[in-house]
């Protein structure tokens, strides 16, 4: 059961909806009718209905008369009321699909009580209760497949409403948004002046639509405005699992955790922090110079920005209860976000860059967080090389995208699939770049000493046997031979 200390508030949404002319399709008002399947039915009709309407909630109230708006009390009560052994909250919840973050409210409005339910709009697939599909019909409850345009408008509207024009914080104040966002970062990170009003600094977060005016002349944070600068993530409840998470674990297994800790502000505004408390923690290696001997960090710095900054922009927000996650192992570190890609892993290094957040990677892209161009695999790929470290793996793990990159490895220590993912992404790396993959560029990626061509040569048969590459043209001789992508 969600408490709310600030009751005036709900009071005051309360009021406002009971000045509606006649019931809408996005408010529902009940006396105490308390059926668990009834209340569940309502709640998916709404939620729809909200986002047909283009609303950020709809609400379903307990303890107003449906004609006159008239404060009559509930005996309703949400907190005691149970569905079986259980308690009706939980029950509900496990009920609808996608999960809802509905929340109940309770207060005492003229001395009687009222219950409101908050519930958010649908987003990105219409809401089920016991997978049945339900929109309003004026003041009626109906199942959505009856109403082919109206599902047919929905599907639509979900379609073309991204992640970042939801709703984070609805109905704030001036006051409320100013404490929310780190409005300062925002100006310093885009170079842009602090105007010197507060009507300034709204205006600029309106521009770029992290923030926008709601009714009674206060604002909604959008998710935009909260995920790229909230203070603090946890402010807002349904972003509040999207921090970013780093693990630093003992030896190369899960077993024993050394140190956990989860971001707490936006991306844009603790991005820097972020990737300076990753490095503190990456394990070192002995780089022997002209002159000296130096310990460096294990993974080129410009190979973590981009693999971090691609978690954050490319993850599948949908996903409820899961953000990105960074592992540190002592021989590789797992960069893990929700979502599978949207490209063939294998295609990371030359696909043009697709997000699911265009607005979040537009805006991340315009501060320098991550590549301009295009996904940023090619410099991780041309740093791995360039430290001579083992290829990095791309992957799907069920519904998740993780990126690994391996500590240093001698060649003589690398496994047969260690080599040829090598290879390939050598070979990608060089069309890319409008060249070619020949056994002496192989054996300068690992190192291999010319003497010891026919080692080159053995790993580019195994990468042929494999499908990764083929040949540039069959018919040269074997001294002139090139090769390229599988795929090019």
């Amino acid at each position: 059961m969600t408490v709310n200390r600030d009751t005036s508030y709900i009071i005051s949404i309360i009021n406002e909806l009971r000045k509606l002319p006649k019931e809408t399709e996005w408010v529902e008002f009940k006396l105490s009718d308390d059926n668990p399947v009834e209340i569940g039915e309502y709640i998916s009709a709404l939620s729809n209905s909200a986002a047909l309407l283009g609303k950020a909630s709809a609400y379903l109230v307990w303890g107003i008369d449906d004609s006159t708006h008239e404060v009559l009390g509930t005996t309703f009560s949400p907190s005691t009321a149970r569905k079986g052994q259980e308690e009706l909250e939980n029950w509900l919840l496990r009920s609808l699909e996608p999960e809802l973050h509905i929340r109940f409210f309770e207060v005492q409005v003229d001395g009687k009580q009222v219950v409101l339910l908050k519930i958010p709009r649908a987003y990105r697939h219409p809401v089920a209760f016991k997978k049945e599909e339900f929109v309003r019909v004026g003041s009626y409850k109906k199942k959505l497949k009856d109403f082919a345009e109206k599902e047919k408008e929905l599907w639509r509207i979900l379609g073309e409403t991204p992640f970042e024009e939801h709703v984070a914080a609805e109905n704030v104040t001036v006051d409320e948004v100013l404490k929310l966002l780190d409005y300062p970062a925002y100006f310093d990170i885009t170079g842009s002046p602090l105007p010197a009003t507060r009507d300034g600094i709204l205006k600029a977060l309106e521009a770029e639509t992290m923030i926008a005016l709601a009714d009674s002349n206060n604002w909604n944070v959008l998710n935009l405005g909260a995920i790229l600068f909230a203070k603090k993530l946890s402010d807002f409840k349904q972003l509040r699992r999207k921090a970013v998470r780093v693990v630093l674990y003992r030896g190369n297994s899960r077993v024993e955790t050394v140190r956990e800790q989860e971001g707490g502000k936006g991306y844009a505004s603790g991005f820097e922090g972020l990737i300076g408390f990753i490095n503190n923690l990456l394990p070192t290696n002995e780089v022997v110079g002209p002159a000296l001997r130096k310990d460096v960090p294990m993974y080129p710095e410009l190979a973590v920005r981009e693999l971090v900054a691609n978690a954050i922009v490319h993850q599948d927000f949908f996903i409820t209860g899961a953000g990105p996650l960074i592992e540190i192992f002592s021989d590789r570190m797992e960069i893990t976000n929700p979502g599978k890609p949207l490209v063939e892993t294998s295609r990371f290094l030359d696909s043009p860059p697709r997000s699911r957040n265009d607005a979040l990677a537009s805006f991340m892209r315009r501060i320098g967080v991550c590549e301009e161009r295009g996904s940023g695999v090619d410099k991780v790929v041309f740093q791995t090389e360039y430290y001579q470290l083992p290829a990095p793996s791309f992957e799907v793990i069920g519904d998740n995208t993780r990126a690994t990159l391996f500590a240093h490895k001698p060649f003589h220590e690398m496994d047969k699939d260690d080599r040829t993912r090598a290879c390939y992404l050598h070979a990608c790396l060089r069309y890319v770049s409008r060249d070619y993959m020949t056994n002496a560029t192989l054996r300068k990626r690992f190192g291999i000493e010319t003497k010891n061509s026919a080692t080159a040569s053995r790993i580019i048969k195994e990468a042929l046997t494999a499908g990764a590459i083929k040949h540039y043209d069959e018919n040269a001789a074997p001294k002139f031979r090139k090769y390229i992508p599988f795929w090019a």
